[in-house]
């Protein structure tokens, strides 16, 4: 498999100051052994793409306990205090998107588009430095779309072209952050020779490098 690395190989993708998309949703569907070596190598001023901000202990949460997040873009940072502590003290720059919206911003990155209209968070703080435009006598935000230098993803499988297929609830943000990056990593939990194609849910022309994970 031309594409499978190994995970210390991670430290000739990862630099101070990158943006990282994150797959996951409460931590489900995070590729949490890649976490872990960008712990280990301190890369720093990371800024995070992610659902949420994952758990103290878990997911994102454990490169923003360990302070090397200098920026969270996110739903929702509730499930992790030391998020919220960090924020309030400024020490963590943290932007709230609506979920919806944050998925959006994603898929429009991935699709080349120059953003698109919603009428979410009008009305709200959300809408603030953002341009409303009416359509048809109705407002709508103009949200811009979101790109990230990497994705660290997480496959349930993954053949050896790198095609990817995703169990459950584990699917999330995964496949559609797999098109809005420059680099994308797969944490894979177990690797065949081929997936049929009517059941592959992130082709492999989107994936970079394949790892697979270690039990």
């Amino acid at each position: 498999m031309k594409k499978q690395i190994q995970v210390n190989d991670l430290k000739n993708h990862v630099f101070d100051g990158m943006s990282i998309m994150v797959g996951g949703f409460m931590a489900v569907g995070t590729p949490e052994i890649l976490i872990d070596e960008i712990v280990r190598l301190q890369i720093k001023d990371i800024t995070i793409i992610c659902n949420d901000a994952g758990f103290i202990d878990k997911g994102v949460g454990k490169l923003i306990v360990n302070g090397q997040v200098k920026k969270l873009i996110a739903s929702h940072i509730g499930l992790n205090p030391e998020a919220g502590r960090l924020m309030s003290e400024e020490k963590l720059e943290v932007v709230l998107v609506p979920q919806g919206t944050l998925i959006e911003q994603i898929r429009a990155g991935g699709a080349g588009l120059g953003g698109f209209l919603t009428p979410t968070g009008l009305g709200t703080i959300v809408e603030d430095g953002k341009d409303i435009i009416t359509v048809d006598g109705s407002q709508y935000l103009l949200e811009k779309p979101i790109r990230a230098d990497l994705a660290l993803l997480y496959g349930s499988t993954v053949d050896a072209f790198g095609n990817v297929l995703y169990t459950k609830t584990t699917r999330n943000f995964n496949p559609i952050m797999a098109t809005a990056t420059d680099k994308v990593i797969v944490l894979a939990r177990e690797i065949v020779q081929n997936i049929d194609p009517d059941h592959v849910q992130t082709p492999h022309i989107f994936v970079d490098y394949v790892i697979q994970e270690v039990f």
